[in-house]
């Protein structure tokens, strides 16, 4: 991403939050010949260490040979609420550009190849945290698992770096701002609650 220091994130603790509430991820890798990108559900590793942050997650055969996994690092895409911003929204203070909020985390690490329990494990898991939403949970039973989890690759990713960005119209002034919540919170074609909610607690938390 092009630095720009407004608007980087060093706090750890924003990127956990934002693998949590966006679990659907892009892993891209560069195998020597080309760029390979596949999108997979991802969950933060809660056997990590406190100070360190991993993901777990899986892959369906074959993604793991296309992407040659556990041989090099691969990018990690995690991206949360993201909008139109018009600047039709601002106040006559305010540069009147148009622009677009939004919050991501571009992390780094080479993969584990989960053994074959782990990989159950995590797929249970993954099951597991989505289903407890729904009125009527179908989790993973053993026998469906041992079923799926051949055709399947656990991976365990250690964040061993990582860029993130949060741009939620910190620079523009309070009016600006106030207008820019009521905006994405009103009906209308760029009308976004959740993204209100995400500036809402940007711009309070000062990130």
């Amino acid at each position: 991403m092009r630095p720009n220091p407004k608007h980087d994130v060093t706090d750890q603790g924003v990127v956990r939050r934002l693998i949590a509430e966006n679990p659907w991820a892009t892993i891209v890798s560069h195998t020597g010949e080309e760029l390979i990108a596949s999108h997979y559900p991802v969950l933060l590793d809660e056997q990590a260490a406190p100070d360190e942050l991993a993901v777990v997650t899986h892959v369906g055969r074959p993604d793991d040979r296309v992407h040659d996994l556990g041989s090099s690092e691969v990018l990690l895409i995690v991206a949360g609420a993201n909008g139109y911003i018009s600047p039709s929204w601002y106040s006559e203070r305010a540069t009147r550009a148009p622009t677009w909020n939004f919050s991501v985390a571009h992390c780094y690490g080479t993969p584990e190849i989960l053994d074959p329990d782990e990989n159950l494990k995590v797929l249970t898991r993954l099951v597991a945290h989505f289903e407890q939403h729904v009125e009527n949970p179908a989790y993973l039973e053993p026998e469906v698992g041992a079923r799926l989890a051949p055709g399947t690759v656990g991976l365990r990713i250690p964040i061993t770096r990582f860029v993130c960005k949060v741009k939620m119209s910190q620079d523009k002034d309070e009016q600006s701002q106030r207008q820019v919540l009521e905006a994405l919170r009103a009906p209308g074609p760029y009308g976004h609650r959740r993204l209100a909610d995400e500036m809402q607690r940007a711009l309070r938390s000062g990130e």
